[in-house]
């Protein structure tokens, strides 16, 4: 009895050894609905005032993503804080021009009449074994502001632009925070603001940023929540930098592997510089995948709101993108 016993224990043993999780798929346990649910929930209420660059709403965003990694255990690329500020200038009003961060067009523009918007990048870090390598895994937290002048809805809430995306950032930091294993490159968490006036914000990161050359790698969110056509929930468009086929390969292998619920259309692009902030990126010549599900009636329009979200595809999307910077992280070539 004593032996059968023993040949009891030591089975349970062997089976839960099978079954024991890899760092990779505790952090992948780590994503869910819930999660979800309640960045964008936050991030896409009334109360933040449309989350327009430079304005009140935007900054509360900030605050509220730099308390999320605080608890989260992630710290600041800059040791004394999550925040990267800048300072974009536009001329008057009337002119009509476009937001500016290079320092020789804002200085141009302060020798005469012009605008100027206070803002705030927020940035988090986990160290890699190679400290001179990096890859960054962004997003842009504000949004359109308000319009007094609309009728009955005057919030531009953006809860697929771009609380969606925001969300898969924070909850990819989280699961790498959770997977509890130092990744081999180092891992920028970055939250981008001033996108919606010009890409501002990444705009100014990679034009400050003294280990640019470095980055091997940049993966991107810009609305990921919505169906553009209904008959197509799982609908996603991937796009990604040509000379890097392995980006689609790995997608297709992780979707196979975890039985993720997504169609991808996959969209190979010698040079990604259109749309949202991956052009920053592009425009360097550093590799980038980006995920995005297409247009829809509610762009740019007070309508963004957080219940026309389609939940699964947002968790899968943000699943797929971990094993996504996963691989970026950690695969030695690619």
């Amino acid at each position: 009895m004593y032996k059968a016993f023993l040949g009891t224990i030591c089975s349970l043993l062997v089976a839960c050894s099978l079954h024991a999780q890899t760092p990779r798929e505790k952090g992948l346990q780590s994503i869910n609905r819930t999660s979800a649910e309640a960045i964008i929930g936050f991030l896409a209420d009334d109360e933040l005032q449309g989350r327009e660059a430079g304005m009140h709403g935007s900054r509360v965003a900030a605050r509220y993503l730099v308390s999320c990694l605080k608890e989260a255990g992630i710290a600041p690329l800059n040791k004394d804080s999550y925040y990267q500020p800048f300072e974009a200038c536009s001329k008057e009003r009337q002119q009509r021009g476009r937001w500016h961060v290079h320092p020789d067009s804002v200085a141009s523009l302060k020798q005469g009449t012009y605008r100027s918007l206070q803002m705030d990048n927020v940035l988090a870090f986990i160290p890699g074994e190679r400290t001179d390598e990096y890859v960054i895994v962004g997003a842009h937290f504000d949004h359109l502001g308000m319009d007094e002048t609309l009728a009955n809805d005057r919030i531009y809430n953006g809860a697929d632009d771009n609380a969606s995306g925001v969300s898969a950032v924070l909850q990819i930091a989280r699961a790498f925070a959770a997977a509890g294993q130092k990744p081999l490159r180092n891992v920028i968490f970055a939250f981008w603001d001033g996108e919606e006036k010009g890409l501002l914000g990444s705009k100014y990161f990679v034009q400050n940023c003294p280990f640019i050359a470095q980055v091997k790698g940049y993966l991107n969110f810009d609305m990921i929540g919505r169906d553009s056509k209904p008959e197509q929930p799982r609908h996603v468009v991937y796009f990604y930098t040509a000379s890097h086929p392995a980006f689609g390969d790995w997608l297709k292998q992780d979707i196979a592997r975890y039985g993720l619920q997504l169609q991808p259309d996959y969209r190979s692009w010698d040079r990604p510089v259109g749309g949202s902030d991956n052009a920053s990126f592009a425009l360097r010549d550093i590799p980038i995948i980006w995920y995005h599900t297409d247009g829809h009636p509610d762009y740019h329009q007070p309508s963004d709101h957080a219940g026309r979200l389609n939940w699964e595809k947002v968790v899968d999307i943000t699943k797929a993108a971990f094993l996504n910077a996963w691989n970026l992280a950690n695969e030695r070539n690619y």
